[in-house]
């Protein structure tokens, strides 16, 4: 009979060692997943930056040509004497005075007072009230 327990025990004690090899295998496994997935991750990232800092060279150089034609049929169609430097003027003060919109509207959008997290902040003291009144009543005492 102590044969038999010394068996059944060494069995057991085999399957526990089985069984934390296979954790820590397991455990391995996961990180490896994980770096793996990140480093995937992190390079479809950079590729979908790199995409859109293309993509947005390229309107600005768009919007330069376009500028450039603008400037080019003001002065020829609607300017006497070919008077390209007053067609490019204009332009300058057109885009500036829009340039200046948006400046000033992101400039609203990112003002401290519209960054802060309105409702966080408000739950945050109404927890700050309801411990102070906890901790003030004496229900914490009993």
């Amino acid at each position: 009979m102590s044969v038999a327990v010394r068996e059944s025990a060494r069995g057991f004690g085999t399957l526990l060692r089985d069984l934390a090899e296979q954790i820590v295998l397991l455990a391995r496994s996961e990180v490896a997943l994980t770096k793996l997935e990140l480093g995937n991750l992190a390079r479809g990232i950079g590729v979908g930056a790199i995409c859109v800092a293309l993509g947005v060279v390229f309107v600005m150089l768009g919007g330069l040509a376009l500028l450039a034609g603008l400037v080019l049929l003001v002065g020829d169609q609607w300017l006497p004497a070919d008077r390209y430097w007053l067609a490019a003027l204009i332009m300058l003060v057109i885009t500036g005075a829009i340039a200046a919109w948006f400046a000033q509207r992101g400039a609203t959008h990112l003002s401290p007072s519209r960054l802060a997290p309105m409702d966080t902040v408000s739950t945050l003291k109404e927890d700050s009230e309801w411990l102070k009144q906890r901790l003030t009543s004496g229900e914490t005492s009993r």
